[in-house]
This record gives C-alpha cells, structure tokens and sequence, in this order.
C-alpha cells in the first residue's frame, strides 16, 4: 500500500509525521504502507515570517525528520494529477509517474495577482522564499541609490494580515539599510475602509495606534489601478512615488488543487468533509491552504494560516493511513482560534476566539510572537519517538 502527500509545507509535513505515528502504533512495517512525501526540496520555508529581514535564514530542513520516522522523500514537483488511474506526475529533470492508494493534496496556497497594470513586473511581495529573498536584496540595494521620495517610499497594498506585519516592519528594515535620519514613508493602502477588515472591531483601535506610533500612513477605501518605474496609482487618481510596491492582497489555494474534480470555493480550495476527504472524490484528501474544512459545528472554516494547517495536517495524514489499515478515522475539530499579529516595534496583539478577543498586547504578546514564530511552528526534532507523538491529531496544540 502506498500513501502520497504532495507539499512540504506545514500541513505536508504533518500529514507525513501523523500517517507515520498510526503506521507505527500498528506495528505495520514501512515496507507494507509505504509514505511517500513529495516536494522540490526537504524543507519547510517558516512562510509566516517571510515579512522579516534576511529571509534565507527561514527555512528548516526535513531529511532527516523524514529518515527518523521511515518516510520517503521524492524530488520533484507535482504536475499532474489523475484521481482515475490514481497516479502523480512528479517533474524533476525528467517526468516520473507515481502511484498511490491514498492521496494527500497539501500543496498550500499562492498569492492572489490580479491582473492590474505593471503588477507583474513593479510589484514586490513576502508570498514565497524566493519573493522575500527579491525584496529583501531590493532593500538592500536602496542605500546604493540617490535620497528621493521614490527611494525613500514603501506602499503595501493589502491591509490583512500580512500586509499590516509587512507595514510595521519595514520602518525598521528601511532604517537599518538608509541610516536613522533618513526621510522614510510607509503607505498602506486597502480597498476596505478599515485596515485589519477580517479581525473586527476589538483589536482594530489597538492596530490603528500601532500604525501612527510607527507612521504607517493609511490609504483606505481605495484600490490600486497601476504600477509604473515611479510608484503606484490609486482608484482615487492619487500617485504615489515609490520604489518599492509591496503586494499582500489576498490568497489563493495552488494551482495543482484544480487538477482533482472536486467542488471549490472562491479561494480554489477543495470542499472536503470533515474526516478531510475531497467531496466526491475516492482515495483523495486535501488539507491546509488546500482545503476548506470545518473548524467545528459553529459555522467556522479553516482559515489560511499555518495554526490551522498543522492540525489539519495531523487528522489528514492519520485518517488515509488509517482507511488503508482498516482503522476508524477521527473527525477534524479545532475549536480553539487565536491570532498573533506582530506590529513591528510597536510590539504585537494576542487575541483568542473567533471573535478576536485581546489577551495580550505590547511587549508581552511580542515575546508570545516571537516565541510561536522561532520555536513552535518549527519541525519536531529527528528522534522517532519524539517526533511522532507530536503528531498526535489530538494533541497537536490549538495555542
């Protein structure tokens, strides 16, 4: 028998980590079920701190997690997927055809680019490893250029999450590469009239003071229509000059998720049902960024985030295994949701529920932020034993 998980994100990694522990309280030999986790490269990218400088450093190494707990790792990058002959072509140099008898789709999300004039070629993002790394030597190369207001200008557009982390930080990372006196600006711009628009009103004050603390300036209401050489332009007829255009604008699930016939949402991720199947697909299971999936009997669905891609990761990997050793599955839950917004030097938010209530903020939530960031969201350290009891479904934490 042979399992595939495709990605090697967070919801990748513990689909393998949490098939592997049922494989083994079963006393089932790795030659029996084998697991096969596909990905280019044996490692997590730390995606959520791609917003930070030196971005290279974010990445853990897999191989050896993946040795320790008898997963095999296969190079390449999924390109095809046919649900009918239950197969994967994985490309890597030359094209390979991979069986399987259950599936994982854990192949995460993608950054949503419009199709917006000159976004393509001026817009920087924090979306991936390579797209941090490219903004990260930009930056870097603002010190070897004249002092202008074009130079001196950040605009992110996208006022979520993402865009608020990417905002509060750059002050920092700007002054650091172009001196403390220098002239610098932030602009974050949102088609919505509120910035942080899907966490509510309880910690929106707190965000909005963070942002005049730092002077985050904001451009609400509006939307970008163009990016040139020179800046940005907005639906209003504002240009700003800028040298640097951030785009954090929403998310999308990866384009291989198209490839199985199943139902989507308007984020292109598979319906599936609690136990993580693809809707009315066989032998199919999507998880993480993949997947929209009931957090519990409330009417909340997973979000994109890697809170929620570790533990869907977990009942994922454990209910295929467990179809194909004839054990009962376990139905996904994550009742518990919290947020942890990091706001630069001004510190961060902590916030429990669904309904964002603020537990922590400033320096305490920073250092609860640093500490999820640096040491929670990191792979479990390559010793069996220890490595699969941290997948446990039941277990994997809900903060």
């Amino acid at each position: 028998m042979r399992l595939v998980i495709i990605g090697a994100g967070f919801a990748g990694m513990y689909a393998a980590l949490s098939a592997a522990r049922l494989r083994d309280i079963k006393g089932v030999s790795p030659n029996d079920l084998e697991i096969m986790l596909v990905a280019p490269e044996p490692t997590l990218v730390v995606r959520p701190r791609l917003y930070e400088p030196k971005p290279e450093t974010l990445t853990a190494p897999l191989q050896d997690v993946l040795k320790a707990i008898d997963v095999i790792y296969v190079q390449g990058s999924a390109e095809a997927i046919d649900t009918t002959r239950r197969s994967v072509a994985i490309a890597n140099g030359a094209t390979t055809t991979l069986s399987y008898d259950r599936l994982i789709v854990a192949t995460g999300s993608r950054l949503f680019r419009p199709n917006i004039l000159g976004l393509a070629e001026h817009a920087f993002s924090v979306d991936q490893l390579d797209d941090a790394m490219a903004l990260d030597r930009h930056l870097q190369s603002l010190a070897r250029q004249p002092a202008t207001k074009a130079r001196n200008t950040v605009v992110v557009a996208g006022a979520g999450f993402t865009g608020i982390e990417a905002a509060t930080e750059m002050p920092a990372r700007l002054r650091a590469v172009l001196g403390s006196d220098a002239d610098i600006r932030v602009v974050i711009v949102d088609r919505n009239k509120a910035v942080a628009s899907d966490m509510g009103a309880g910690p929106r004050p707190l965000i909005e003071d963070a942002l005049r603390k730092l002077g985050v300036e904001s451009r609400l209401g509006v939307g970008v229509t163009e990016l040139d050489q020179g800046g940005v332009t907005l639906s209003n007829g504002e240009h700003i000059e800028s040298a640097t255009v951030i785009w954090a604008a929403g998310m999308r699930a990866a384009p291989l998720t198209a490839q199985v016939p199943g139902e989507r949402d308007n984020f292109g991720r598979l319906l599936v049902d609690r136990e993580l199947h693809v809707a009315g697909v066989p032998n199919v299971f999507a998880t993480g960024d993949a997947a929209k999936a009931a957090c519990d009997d409330d009417g909340n669905y997973a979000l994109m985030s890697c809170q929620h891609a570790t533990r869907m990761g977990a009942f994922a990997g454990h209910n295929a295994a467990a179809e194909l050793l004839g054990e009962p599955a376990t139905p996904y839950h994550q009742k518990a949701y919290v947020t942890c917004l990091d706001l630069g030097t001004a510190g961060a938010i902590f916030t429990r529920g669904w309904d964002r209530k603020v537990e922590m903020v400033g320096t305490e939530a920073k250092k609860t932020k640093q500490e999820i960031n640096t040491v929670w969201i990191y792979p479990p350290k390559a010793v069996r034993a220890a490595a699969l009891a941290s997948a446990d479904p039941q277990r994997v934490t809900d903060l």
